[in-house]
């Protein structure tokens, strides 16, 4: 068993998965207790596509794509590009909650999750050949 898990470990799509499962549950999660405040819909939602975003950058550099940044200055440049890509699909999102729950009638939470799937996608292609690529090149050679 423990073989298994690090032959799945080893894989970064089965890393972004599981921790791209996670951030979905902190968008998912900070959605639902914001709307229960009676926060207005777009607000939570983009209030939590935030919160998800932060902890993406964190478990994605670290965990998923094992970015080989060394110093805080080392990660100004992926963290804008990961912000900048987030930024289109939280476009897409947003967009696509709205459609679906005041133009459609669906309810808020199916709506949510409806989205997430297109923009799980979308930021996994985003996030590994455009943003998380510092030292690749370098650690292939070794």
């Amino acid at each position: 068993m423990k073989q298994l898990i690090k032959k799945l470990y080893a894989s970064s799509v089965v890393r972004y998965v599981f921790f791209g499962g996670c951030t979905t549950l902190v968008n998912l999660i900070s959605f639902y207790v914001l709307r229960k405040l009676r926060v207005g819909l777009n607000i939570a939602n983009v209030i939590s596509i935030i919160l998800a975003i932060l902890f993406a950058y964190v478990v994605n550099s670290r965990f998923v794509f094992q970015d080989k940044c060394q110093t805080l200055a080392d990660h100004i440049r992926p963290f804008c590009k990961f912000i900048s890509a987030r930024l289109m699909t939280m476009v897409i999102e947003v967009g696509g909650v709205w459609l679906l729950v005041a133009k459609l009638g669906m309810n808020d939470m199916v709506g949510k999750f409806a989205t997430q799937f297109i923009v799980l996608i979308l930021n996994y292609v985003f996030s590994k050949f455009f943003v998380f690529t510092t030292g690749k090149k370098n650690s292939k050679e070794n």
